[in-house]
């Protein structure tokens, strides 16, 4: 049986180009829904998620995991630039703290 469309993560923003409110599903991006109203925008996104999970199961398709469901290891890797890195560490050690805790601290900003 498909998974519950409820824990996708949904958002409903208005497009310009369109005159109307778009419903949005993040694990869906190829999705969306025109309406004229935020509510009926995140009705009708919701909708097509569980018509597209539902012949996704039928197929035997694998579903996405919702994003709140997915347990994170709280580590990723990213390149920047030599002189950014030297920033960086100086930084983290004028602060008496590590480079993994200076980082930390800006993308959490």
């Amino acid at each position: 049986m498909a998974q519950n469309n409820d824990k996708y993560t949904y958002r409903v923003t208005w497009s310009e180009d369109d005159n109307e409110y778009v419903g949005l599903c993040a694990e869906f991006p190829s999705l969306s829904w025109l309406a004229d109203t935020p509510e009926k925008a995140l009705k009708g996104v919701r909708k097509l998620v569980a018509d597209i999970l539902l012949d996704m199961d039928i197929n035997g398709e694998p579903i996405p995991e919702p994003i709140a469901c997915k347990h994170y290891s709280g580590k990723f890797m990213v390149r920047v630039p030599p002189d950014v890195y030297r920033k960086l560490a100086l930084q983290a050690a004028e602060s008496g703290v590590s480079l993994n805790r200076i980082a930390s601290s800006k993308l959490s900003q």
